[in-house]
């Protein structure tokens, strides 16, 4: 595998790992953030191979899947759409609070099983 596929992957692994781990802990705001950060990096890995270029430092996952050659249908459209309102990046307190209000356990159990279909069928896109 080309070294710089290799590291988004090492990045998504463990952010991906991270977001089940946080869903054990109990932190569910920070299990949609690791989602959102590993979808994120499995498609910048993607714009590598594709492109063969360094992805742009945006973190808005439609924009970015629109640099590659996959085809996102609604459902997966809207998923991403509705992720994208959880990356946290320097947020003030009462954004925070209100993002963990929404952070449920059932959201997050619900964004872990959607992100795991949509982890696999990216993965196609880099064989």
């Amino acid at each position: 595998m080309d070294e710089d596929i290799a590291k988004w992957l090492r990045p998504f692994e463990y952010d991906w790992e991270t977001a089940k781990a946080m869903f054990k802990a109990e932190r569910y705001l920070y299990v949609l953030f690791c989602c959102q950060q590993a979808i994120e990096k499995l498609i910048k890995a993607i714009i590598v191979k594709e492109k063969k270029i360094f992805p742009p430092r945006i973190h808005d996952l439609l924009r970015l899947a629109e640099m590659t050659s996959i085809k996102l249908n609604d459902e997966k459209r809207k998923f991403l759409d509705r992720l994208n309102t959880f990356y946290i990046e320097s947020r003030y307190p009462e954004e925070v609070i209100k993002l963990s209000k929404e952070a449920t356990r059932d959201l997050a159990s619900l964004y872990l099983t959607k992100t795991e279909g949509v982890v696999k069928w990216l993965g196609n896109a880099l064989k």
